[in-house]
């Protein structure tokens, strides 16, 4: 284990460990904000006294152990030193998606009780405000920017900084007792509440202990030897158990920084700044990477697309056996360094990734070829299992053991088994508490002895001993003629080109499947453009035929690979249709974190998958959208339905054979 995973042992809090690095590294950097163009740095030494003046303003507002605090904003070291705050006056932070609509907030507020928010700015200030007929409890409101909120009332809303400043002024009254709440803290406290995403309903508060984080933070950094010299950029939303594992968990266990983007426009340049050494994305934004890696290549001169396609064909064969230690021959080393030279270094470089010693992808499958494009550069790109009821880590996979079609072995201290159904459990010191007020949810993921139901079917590998993933329980069916449906394998070849940003399968118990799309704007946008297209919207784009015959050689590309699966062969998409509209979380057809929210669009939509099934050849349909300012509409579209070409399975199955 390295030094600085050891010197967690004993400490039972996340302020204790915030205690321990300010006596072990206090000059060491811990936070920097690009602000203005400029990065601010704080180091653990200073970052221990925002979040003690910001404790003691706390208890001068009044609030109690036990209470409820949501957190509300973009990544920002202001609300990393909250939460800790929020922990050491015995309180509960309860991060919450800064995207979401007032409707939305209002649920997770009244729900948990919340009687104290510390927010953002003027548009997170007015999301509470409206809401705030629906909050019985809540009493007071701490913002961060004053920008436009000072004609405000403020009897209950309060300046973050003069809320540290009140509480450095009652320093002498209030000390002992944010001395005497931090000392009870233990393994069992409460660390964090979070929220489900709620894909199937209405979202559910986990409730985290210190134990299930700092257990969990200790063993995943001791899996993947983090030091406290790594890098990490913390742009993930905060309500996301993924951030808080990574940028409160693992960074306060291993003393690393915590970078925070400008904004969410800057947050590309920003990465290429700060270079981090060890990243995590979810698979939507390695695809976006590969998108505008595409869209530059495609701008550039012939020369430049030879030289690239070229190298990248022999990163596709070696690069990956390089990177896991494999014999390769002389040749092809050379040749892959000359690659490094004009290709894969200036590439890396471009996307902010050249310094990345560990880099992981949770949340949806991602692509194989997706996966294979970034390790074949000689990125360290791992895939992970986890859950938000897990702390995050379920399996991972090992250095040199690390494969696309798996997400790797039980992390330290994980126990996995598969039920007859073919569900995963595991049992482990991550897994939560309880759903906050709900026994019975409780009592039906979580079993007596610990084993928690993932709610996600798969299998072990006999020879590997790898999890592999198939899809969600209840997404996983059977067609008509008993062949297994898995919409997620097929959804995951189709996302791979750079032009399909969602794709929504249905087939189960038909004799058939067929598809949704949605084209990437920029992706397809950028195409049109090059080709002289004009277009007035994305609806007017997405029914172009030129871009309904690209998404056609798509689908059919993908028939194929999938056509090579024996098992599920039978996924191949009969037919399908370039959707009139992105799906958008704030139309509820998928989860604040992307995640398509799949009984809903398929009810939203009946009348498009019924025609997919009758042959129509196109159909006519009036949709209901919301617009950024929360006022509702709607759009008309005439959609065309097409027929792909499919590889027939019988023949298929016999070949195999």
């Amino acid at each position: 284990m390295t030094k600085s995973s050891k010197a967690t042992d004993g400490l039972a809090s996340i302020p204790a460990l915030l205690k321990r690095n300010v006596e072990q590294f206090g000059s060491k950097t811990a936070y920097r904000e690009k602000e203005f163009g400029i990065w601010q740095t704080w180091t653990w030494a200073e970052t221990e006294q925002e979040i003690e003046a910001l404790a003691l303003g706390l208890l001068n507002l009044g609030v109690a152990e036990g209470d409820f605090v949501a957190i509300i904003g973009r990544n920002r070291p202001y609300f990393y030193w909250a939460m800790v705050a929020v922990q050491s006056i015995g309180a509960v932070p309860v991060p919450m998606y800064q995207d979401s609509a007032a409707e939305e907030m209002a649920h997770v507020l009244a729900n948990c009780g919340a009687k104290y928010a510390i927010v953002d700015d003027q548009e997170q200030v007015d999301k509470v405000i409206d809401i705030r007929d629906q909050l019985d409890s809540f009493e007071h409101m701490v913002y961060v920017d004053p920008r436009g909120l000072r004609k405000y009332d403020h009897s209950q809303l309060h300046e973050y900084t003069h809320v540290q400043n009140q509480g450095r002024a009652a320093y002498d009254e209030f000390i002992g007792e944010l001395s005497k709440r931090r000392d009870k803290l233990n393994l069992d406290s409460i660390c964090v509440m979070l929220y489900t995403s709620g894909t199937t309903g209405k979202p559910k508060g986990v409730v985290l202990s210190n134990r299930n984080i700092i257990k969990t933070a200790e063993n995943s950094s001791h899996f993947d030897h983090l030091r406290k010299d790594e890098e990490i950029l913390a742009y993930l939303p905060m309500a996301w158990v993924g951030d808080f594992i990574f940028s409160i968990g693992q960074a306060y266990c291993t003393g690393f920084t915590v970078n925070c983007p400008e904004s969410v426009e800057t947050i590309a340049t920003d990465l290429r700044e700060i270079g981090p050494t060890y990243f995590f994305a979810p698979p939507a934004v390695f695809e976006k990477h590969l998108t505008e890696v595409m869209i530059r290549m495609e701008d550039a001169g012939k020369f430049k697309q030879w030289l690239f396609h070229r190298y990248m064909g022999h990163a596709k064969k070696v690069g990956p056996a390089i990177l896991d230690g494999k014999p390769v021959s002389f040749t092809d080393r050379l040749k892959y360094k000359l690659g490094e030279l004009f290709v894969y270094g200036p590439l890396k470089n471009t996307l902010g990734f050249s310094r990345i010693r560990v880099g992981y992808t949770a949340g949806e499958a991602i692509g194989p070829e997706l996966f294979d494009f970034y390790r074949s550069l000689g990125i360290n790109l791992k895939q992970l299992y986890g859950q938000t009821e897990a702390s995050v880590f379920i399996t991972v996979q090992p250095n040199g053991e690390v494969r696309a079609d798996t997400v790797g072995v039980p992390a330290p201290d994980v126990e996995l088994r598969i039920e007859d159904s073919g569900e995963i459990f595991y049992r482990s010191p991550g897994v939560f508490v309880e759903y906050f007020n709900n026994p019975d949810s409780t009592a039906s993921t979580k079993d007596a002895e610990g084993w928690v139901a993932t709610g996600d079917a798969g299998f072990i590998d006999d020879k590997s001993g790898h999890l592999r993933i198939i899809d969600r329980v209840k997404d996983v069916g059977k067609l008509a003629d008993g062949s297994m449906f898995a919409p997620k394998y097929v959804e995951n070849k189709l996302k791979f080109y750079p032009d399909i940003l969602e794709a929504v399968l249905f087939g189960n118990g038909k004799d058939r499947c067929v598809a949704f799309i949605n084209i990437d704007l920029t992706a397809v946008g950028n195409w049109a453009e090059r080709n002289n297209i004009a277009y007035a919207s994305y609806q007017e784009l997405a029914g172009h035929p030129r871009v309904l015959d690209t998404i056609q050689s798509h689908v059919e590309a993908v028939n194929q690979s999938v056509a090579e699966d024996p098992m599920l062969s039978g996924c191949q998409i009969h037919r399908f249709l370039v959707l009139h509209k992105e799906l958008d979380a704030d139309d509820g057809e998928m989860t604040r974190t992307r995640k398509v929210r799949r009984p809903i669009v398929e009810e939203k939509f009946a009348d498009l998958v019924s025609g997919l099934y009758d042959g129509s050849p196109e159909i006519s349909t009036v949709t209901e959208v919301t617009y950024e300012d929360g006022r509702k509409g709607s759009i008309s579209a005439t959609l065309s339905l097409r027929d792909a070409a499919v590889v027939p399975v019988v023949e298929h199955k016999v070949a195999a054979e």
